[in-house]
C-alpha cells in the first residue's frame, strides 16, 4: 500500500484528514506509528480477502453514499453508487489498469476509493505509508475540548498522489485508538476538516470507527460507514462489523 494516490480525507471535493516534540524521518517511525496500526488489525491485514462498505456524508443540504468492494491483494476495485439523475453507477477495475479504464475511473472513481479507504483504514496507512513524516507532540488537548490525548501529526510530501502535502494531527488515547484528527488540505495552515473517531466496531480482525462528526469549512459534517464486513482468506463467510 502506498501514499503516491491519496486524496483528499474530506469526503467531498469528489461531490465536489506543548510538550517535548519528536521529529522523525518517514524511515524511521515513532513507536506509536506500529502500536496504533496493531490496534487497528495490522497483523492480521494479510488474513484479509476483501473488504467491502458504504461509505455515508452527511453535510446539510450535501449527501452521498458510495459501496465499495476492495480485494486488497489484487487491488481490485468494485464500485456502486448513483449519479445526479438518481441513475446506478457501477465499475469494476484493477488500481494497476486504471489508465486503461473510461475517463471517469481516473478522474473521479479511483480518487473517490482512495478518501474513502483512507477514512476507513487510515491507522493501518501509518505502517503502510513510509514516505509520510511523522511526529510524536507528546499529550496535548483533544479538539473540543474533550480531555487529552497523544498528538501525532501525520505530513505527506509535496509532491505525488492526489492531494500532495496534506497533514493530519491525530489524537490518540491510551489505548491506541484514534479519538479525533484534524486534517490540513496541502499542508494548510488553516484546518480543512476536524472530526471524531466514534462507533468502534470489529469487522473479523479489524477495528473499524463507523462514524466521525465534525466541522468543514464552518458547517457540521457527519462522515458514517454501513455495511462494513470483512471475507477472511480461505472463508465464504462475510463478517460484519459488531
Amino acid at each position: 500500500m502506498s501514499s503516491m494516490d491519496r486524496s483528499p480525507v474530506v469526503g467531498l471535493p469528489l461531490v465536489g484528514v506543548l510538550g517535548l516534540v519528536c521529529i522523525v524521518a518517514a524511515q524511521e517511525r515513532p513507536p506509536i506509528c506500529e502500536q496504533i496500526a496493531k490496534t487497528y488489525g495490522l497483523a492480521s491485514f494479510p488474513q484479509v480477502e476483501q473488504i467491502r462498505y458504504t461509505f455515508n456524508v452527511d453535510l446539510g443540504q450535501i449527501k452521498l453514499s458510495r459501496s465499495w468492494l476492495w480485494e486488497p491483494k489484487t487491488d481490485r476495485v468494485s464500485y456502486e453508487s448513483k449519479d445526479k439523475d438518481g441513475k446506478t453507477v457501477k465499475y469494476t477495475y484493477l488500481r494497476s489498469q486504471v489508465s486503461s479504464q473510461p475517463a471517469e475511473v481516473g478522474k473521479e472513481i479511483d480518487p473517490a476509493f482512495i478518501n474513502d479507504q483512507y477514512w476507513l483504514l487510515f491507522p493501518l496507512h501509518l505502517s503502510w505509508d513510509k514516505d509520510a513524516k511523522v511526529e510524536d507532540q507528546g499529550t496535548q488537548k483533544v479538539p473540543g475540548g474533550k480531555g487529552t490525548a497523544r498528538r501525532v501529526v501525520v505530513s505527506y510530501p509535496s509532491q505525488g498522489g492526489y492531494t500532495p502535502g496534506d497533514r493530519y494531527e491525530l489524537f490518540v488515547g491510551e489505548d491506541y485508538q484514534v479519538r479525533a484528527w484534524v486534517y490540513h488540505a496541502g499542508g494548510s495552515p488553516k484546518p480543512t476538516l476536524t472530526a471524531s473517531w466514534g462507533d468502534y466496531k470489529k469487522a473479523g480482525p479489524l477495528l473499524i470507527s463507523l462514524e466521525h462528526r465534525g466541522m468543514k469549512d464552518g458547517k457540521p459534517i457527519r462522515i458514517f460507514f454501513t455495511e462494513v464486513a470483512v471475507k477472511p482468506a480461505g472463508s465464504d463467510a462475510w463478517l460484519s462489523a459488531q
